[in-house]
């Protein structure tokens, strides 16, 4: 009997080996007939999930499942670029940062996500591809959020809508393998994440006819660039000056001089969080507006504020006098040196927990033998008494003179612990364990 928890895993499992066969015909420029072919053949390992459906359903239903299969494929195939030279990776590179740009991030939890995806392509464009490795805790500290806030996003927004594909799970000292897309899911059906990611600015009354989308329009106009700099520092803070600022910033530093209605399309900032947002850079000296334009300040990229002549009748408490300044003044200074020191203790303690772990682990010992390697049996003190030994293998349990499922004994007479992790079963195990012991003594 196989648990049903098993029989998904192996299912989904088998999909996955489908999938990358499909791709890799599909790149070598095969056909769906070929792929047909290459997995039912008995003799191919990676056809055993197509197999196990023609079994169960018959060959009708295994053919359209790889029909399926091959059209996902030839669809990724196609969308993809075949990466030659870093010239061509930075052009891939270039084309999303443009991508990201023009996007509309809607909702608090959209501009958060921006700031996450502007983190990931940082670390891409310093290994020169949209493949990088990078850890939660290091992205977390890049895009100046905490990792609580950093997992919500990866699994509400970038990850469901094609941003972002976690190759491998990081361990040890090294990080996940990430790979940067172009968000090509928004377009596929995907369902998107929690309302909060929409705006809530619609009509109160239907009859006004205004307003008959969500506020912000359908591409933003942002300098990702600038976010990608200030959004680590403490005055971007969640009780800081926060995301919005950051994409108000972007959207007036890549085009200046903009009223309140056009930042609501080019930043895709909901009007009333603008107006909010604004009055608290006014009050820093960090943007000026005259008549219904807003700019930013000469220095404000740097966090210093200014007075000039047309807002010279407004009340400005006192200009900005750089970011660690904004951030006192919010009481968010030092968040990020906090984040930091908290990331440094939880590393240093997973650390001392993978080195207590490995101490109790033993390493195996081997001696190289006319170029080959040759595994030394390490001694085991498991060896039972003769009286505990059953037919068939199995183990007499001392207590209740029953067979006991879980415990086998290998061919040297040493008890074997059988559980549901094992990948291999009893016969594979004692016939490995016999194997070495015949290579060692040979060698010997």
């Amino acid at each position: 009997m196989v648990l049903r928890a098993d029989r998904t895993g192996a299912a989904e499992h088998g999909h996955r080996i489908t999938a990358a066969i499909a791709c890799h015909v599909a790149r070598a420029g095969g056909t769906v007939d070929e792929l047909a072919r290459l997995l039912i053949h008995p003799d191919h390992e990676g056809g055993r999930h197509a197999r196990n459906i023609a079994l169960r359903s018959g060959q009708a239903r295994a053919l359209d499942y790889i029909r399926r299969i091959w059209a996902s494929a030839s669809d990724a195939v196609n969308s993809t670029r075949a990466l030659g030279s870093r010239h061509d990776a930075y052009e891939v590179l270039s084309a999303l940062r443009d991508r990201i740009e023009t996007t509309p991030w809607r909702g608090e939890r959209g501009r958060t996500a921006l700031r996450v995806l502007r983190a990931h392509l940082n670390f891409a464009e310093i290994a020169g591809g949209p493949l990088h490795h990078a850890s939660e805790r290091q992205t977390a500290e890049e895009a100046g959020i905490s990792r609580t806030t950093l997992r919500v996003v990866y699994e509400t927004v970038l990850k469901p809508r094609g941003w972002l594909r976690r190759l491998r799970v990081g361990h040890g000292r090294e990080g996940s393998t990430w790979y940067l897309a172009d968000g090509s899911a928004n377009h596929h059906g995907i369902s998107g994440p929690p309302s909060r990611f929409q705006t809530t600015q619609y009509p109160p009354d239907p009859a006004l006819e205004e307003w008959p989308t969500p506020e912000t329009g359908a591409a933003a106009d942002i300098d990702s660039t600038v976010i990608g700099r200030l959004m680590g520092h403490d005055a971007f803070a969640h009780h800081g000056l926060g995301s919005a600022a950051l994409l108000i910033i972007g959207a007036l530093h890549a085009r200046p001089a903009q009223t309140v209605g056009e930042l609501v399309g080019s930043s895709s900032v909901s009007r009333a969080t603008i107006y909010r947002t604004l009055r608290r850079l006014a009050d820093r000296g960090l943007v000026h507006h005259s008549g219904e334009t807003w700019t930013l300040a000469p220095r404000a990229l740097e966090g210093f504020g200014s007075s000039s002549l047309e807002t010279a009748t407004e009340e400005i408490a006192e200009p900005a006098q750089g970011w660690d300044s904004v951030a006192k003044r919010h009481g968010t200074a030092g968040v990020a040196a906090q984040r930091k020191a908290l990331h440094a203790a939880e590393r240093v303690a997973y650390r001392d927990v993978l080195e207590r772990l490995s101490e109790h682990r033993s390493k195996a010992v081997v001696i190289v033998r006319d170029g080959r390697r040759v595994l030394v049996p390490a001694p085991r003190p498991d060896e039972i008494f003769p009286a505990w030994h059953a037919p068939d293998g199995c183990v007499l349990d001392p207590v209740t003179g029953r067979a006991a499922p879980d415990w086998r004994i290998a061919t040297d007479g040493r008890l074997i612990l059988i559980t549901p992790a094992d990948q291999r079963s009893y016969d594979e195990l004692a016939a490995a364990h016999a194997e070495a012991v015949s290579e060692w003594e040979s060698a010997a």
